[in-house]
């Protein structure tokens, strides 16, 4: 899970897989802002059949927490 969800953000955000951890912060550490995160996660529900909804965003900040929220809600 971990490995697909990185290859959707490192393509999404054109950044480095190898530089992504779980605990990479979205914003703070690979410089995204408010409409890359709302791409990335659209195309992380696409691949994954999962919607988020809007008052979630904010709870999403490392890939640790978009991780346990897919999860979650396969």
């Amino acid at each position: 899970m971990f490995e697909k969800i990185r290859e959707i953000i490192a393509s999404q955000l054109r950044s480095d897989a190898e530089d992504i951890t779980e605990d990479t912060n979205i914003m703070d550490d690979l410089g995204a802002d408010s409409l890359d995160v709302v791409e990335m996660l659209m195309a992380i529900e696409e691949n994954f059949g999962v919607t988020v909804p809007d008052e979630e965003i904010p709870n999403l900040k490392t890939v640790r927490d978009i991780v346990e929220y897919v999860e979650a809600n396969m």
